[in-house]
């Protein structure tokens, strides 16, 4: 499986960006897939966002409720992350993911990564 993301740079607070990640290389798609993101110093990434891809739903973080939006285009495998009303916190680099746990709403287990994208929000 091969995530490829794209997206991401630098944008003012307050301002909107969206991520994409482009899935391959499998016929078979876990269900949980979502978005992790690490912090500058911190050594953790972060739950931000995930979504049962064949189902529909979504759990977010709490820090990103109600500003950022996860979605996906079915038949072209892509997933995204629209994010909104953005704050220097929200700074750091994101991580599409897929979690070797179908049920998977807190993506605890991530087992394919895309590369990495920055995202930068200055104030």
């Amino acid at each position: 499986v091969h995530l490829v993301q794209s997206g991401g740079g630098l944008v003012q607070a307050g301002g909107s960006l969206r991520l994409s990640c482009a899935v391959s290389g499998a016929t078979d798609i876990s269900d949980a897939m979502g978005w992790l993101r690490q912090g500058p110093g911190q050594e953790q990434e972060e739950f931000v966002a995930a979504m049962s891809w064949h189902g529909g739903n979504t759990t977010y973080a709490d820090s990103v409720k109600g500003r950022f939006a996860i979605s996906r285009d079915y038949v072209r495998r892509i997933l995204y992350l629209q994010m909104s009303s953005v704050k220097p916190e929200d700074t750091g680099v994101y991580y599409c993911v897929s979690d070797e746990d179908d049920r998977s709403v807190r993506l605890a287990k991530p087992h394919y990564w895309g590369q990495g994208t920055q995202v930068t929000v200055s104030s």
